[in-house]
């Protein structure tokens, strides 16, 4: 899997999507994006009382000039953004954390899960020995899809109000 291809995904419930990496001119798409978000969801996603995605958070996330960030977006068949992952690798590429937002009205399709299982595959091969993600304790949708997926939920240290979601990959990547 390169970050360059687009992948065509399919979900449990027939929903078709692409997958590609997220360029400096998707900004725009990707601003129009979070207008259809959930205030909880754009909270889950940024842990903190995000009410509108800054530009630098924009192109943050489409930025292409750091290899250990990986951005994502998912787009249906007629061409609408639905989805952005982030995995952002240590330095090491021993350990990747992901970062995963769906539109309001795409929910309930599978879409986090499949982007999900892509992410995990893609940090495999990286050589990833781990991936996580950390949670709002509230966010109990996308804990319970991580649970399902194999991840472990363990306390987030010096914060309550989080968890921490883990999980092995397995294998790494010939040399």
């Amino acid at each position: 899997m390169t970050t360059n291809s687009k992948s065509t995904l399919t979900t449990r419930t027939g929903f078709r999507f692409d997958v590609r990496s997220a360029r400096p001119e998707d900004e725009p798409t990707l601003a129009e994006f979070f207008t259809h978000v959930t205030p909880d969801d754009l909270r889950f996603r940024f842990l903190g009382g995000v009410k509108a995605v800054s530009h630098e958070r924009l192109v943050a996330m489409t930025r292409s000039d750091d290899a250990g960030i990986h951005n994502f977006l998912a787009f249906s068949a007629d061409g609408l953004l639905i989805a952005v992952a982030t995995l952002a690798c240590d330095q090491p590429r021993q350990h990747g954390e992901v970062a995963i937002c769906t539109r309001a009205d795409h929910k309930h399709l599978g879409v986090s899960w499949e982007l999900l299982a892509y992410i995990a595959r893609y940090a495999e091969g990286l050589g990833l020995d781990t991936i996580e993600s950390i949670e709002n304790r509230e966010n109990r949708e996308a804990i319970e899809l991580e649970r399902d997926m194999g991840f472990v939920v363990t306390t987030y240290p010096d914060d309550p109000t989080l968890v921490l979601v883990r999980r092995q990959l397995g294998r790494k990547a010939p040399d």
